[in-house]
């Protein structure tokens, strides 16, 4: 990637509310975006382009590039993927076609370990690994609504991946450009994981009570079990090595009471709608972790027992 006279090109795989944000937001700072998506939100986009709902940005329609899997044929810089984690295997083939020798791959999903996973499914690609902390969703077909005042990116190289810094700070000059808060990673791994233990904690706490997070910031049963869940993550955390730079609990207890209370997790929206979810992911995963490192966890075991017929 020659970082000093090209205007980057953006891909966003996956233009949910997550990707979408990243592609409003790029797009209404002028940056070169496209954007795969599918069905009916797709015509929207072509026919419409992207409506942006946004408590940052405010009221825009922006033009935007859209497309299937399937039918982009171009070339990106830098790639966002923005997929749930159960899609990663339907867009390796994209990432391949997509990349040329510059392109980093910046895979910003909730579920810890999701960079080394693509990575060994597209050898010879350059994959990062990202996270993200944002109040995003679709509120409509082609629409996009982000709530709330953090729009948080951190992204960065694991061990091991060659990256020159240039290339990243290009990429972290366009987001901050574009009124993301972007952040270059010394720790992506502990990033990554930081994110994963908080998400985890929000989802299955909204979703085992069916609530909004305004309930999750009240004292009682539904904090306590968010609290719990937050104090056996940070255990794997320890288990695994992972040097964390403050409290874990604290840390999730802050960026829960910052949400609008009126937010949901993507996963207990997807389970309210009978849809596939990320539970896999978000509960059982961590729950396994956990008890492949020994690490006594009564509050994921207990709704694990909610989720394991779903």
């Amino acid at each position: 990637m020659n970082t000093n006279d090209k205007k980057l090109s953006y891909l966003i795989v996956g233009t949910g509310g997550v990707g979408g944000c990243i592609a409003g937001f790029l797009a209404l700072a002028g940056k070169e975006v496209s954007c795969i998506a599918r069905g009916e939100h797709l015509e929207a986009l072509r026919s419409n382009g992207l409506r942006l709902h946004s408590d940052l940005k405010g009221e825009h329609t922006l033009p935007v590039k859209a497309t299937t899997t399937e039918e982009f044929s171009g070339k990106a810089d830098v790639i966002f993927v923005c997929v749930k984690g159960y899609s990663i295997a339907s867009i390796t083939g994209l990432i391949q076609r997509a990349s040329h020798p510059g392109t980093v791959v910046i895979p910003i999903l909730n579920v810890f370990g999701t960079g080394p996973r693509i990575q060994r499914q597209v050898p010879g690609v350059t994959v990062l690994d990202g996270c993200i902390y944002i109040v995003g969703f679709v509120s409509g077909k082609g629409e996009i609504s982000q709530m709330g005042s953090i729009f948080r990116l951190v992204f960065g190289a694991h061990e091991g991946t060659a990256v020159s810094r240039a290339t990243m700070e290009a990429v972290q000059q366009d987001l901050t450009e574009s009124g993301i808060r972007a952040e270059i990673s010394d720790d992506i791994r502990r990033d990554t994981f930081v994110k994963w233990s908080f998400i985890s904690a929000m989802a299955v706490t909204g979703a085992y009570y069916d609530v909004p997070m305004g309930e999750v910031q009240k004292p009682g049963a539904v904090r306590d079990t968010f609290i719990g869940l937050s104090r056996e993550s940070a255990e794997l955390s320890r288990r695994l090595g992972i040097k964390l730079e403050r409290d874990l609990v604290e840390y999730n207890l802050k960026v829960i009471d910052s949400l609008d209370p009126h937010s949901t997790a993507s996963m207990q929206k997807d389970m309210a709608r009978g849809h596939e979810s990320e539970v896999q992911g978000l509960l059982f995963d961590l729950l396994e972790a956990c008890e492949a490192e020994g690490i006594d966890c009564p509050t994921y075991r207990l709704v694990a027992q909610k989720f394991r017929t779903r």
